[in-house]
């Protein structure tokens, strides 16, 4: 619960900040939220007390979250970010080794309805997340070996790369939990981007 308040006072302080965004935005580094290298606004600078409360702190993060992957959407159209956002899709579906139908089903229609990635075809998205979900399970270690190498192609454009983490994300996080499993699968990701975790409280 602590990691889901520190990030949501991340998200709170971006969400707040968001309004100066673009006034002078050439010198505000890679990231296409206005603050430097952080989505959030904040770094690794959460827990500051802000005294968040739990009740109904999920849900109002995965909106905010979501919020902040629309401020970008017209930055997000490249073919690196389409393909890299759909392996960390079926790698948090899948974190656990195994996929029940209704999950898939659960995680296809989250991304097919996602603002962003509405950028891209549907069937494009749907194919490419379920020939990487087909893999995971068939050979989950194999499968997540050349998930993580899709997932790095975004590595080139710190941008893109934390939006493909905040799309895991709001995926992992979409059925109100954010398993362990699932943690691990977003840090193996920061890992393969270049990106610290600890910039999403993880």
């Amino acid at each position: 619960m602590a990691m889901w308040d520190r990030i949501k006072d991340q998200a709170k302080n971006l969400q707040q900040s968001q309004g100066s965004r673009g006034a002078g935005g050439h010198g505000q580094g890679n990231s296409p939220y206005g603050q430097g290298n952080s989505p959030y606004g904040q770094g690794q600078h959460g827990g500051h007390g802000s005294g968040s409360s739990s009740g109904g702190s999920r849900a109002q993060l995965i909106g905010l979250l979501k919020s902040q992957l629309a401020a970008a959407k017209t930055e997000l159209k490249s073919g690196a970010y389409r393909d890299a956002s759909m392996a960390m899709c079926a790698l948090v579906a899948a974190a656990d080794g195994h996929v029940e139908p209704a999950e898939r089903q659960r995680v296809e229609e989250l991304i097919v309805t996602n603002e962003v990635l509405q950028n891209f075809p549907a069937d494009q998205l749907r194919q490419r997340f379920n020939r990487h979900v087909d893999r995971l399970v068939a050979n989950f270690e194999l499968g997540k070996a050349e998930v993580l190498q899709e997932i790095a192609k975004a590595a080139k454009k710190p941008a893109e790369a934390r939006a493909v983490i905040q799309t895991g994300i709001v995926v992992a996080g979409a059925d109100g939990h954010f398993e362990m499993s699932e943690q691990y699968a977003v840090r193996e990701a920061c890992a393969a981007l270049g990106v610290p975790p600890a910039e999403f409280g993880i």
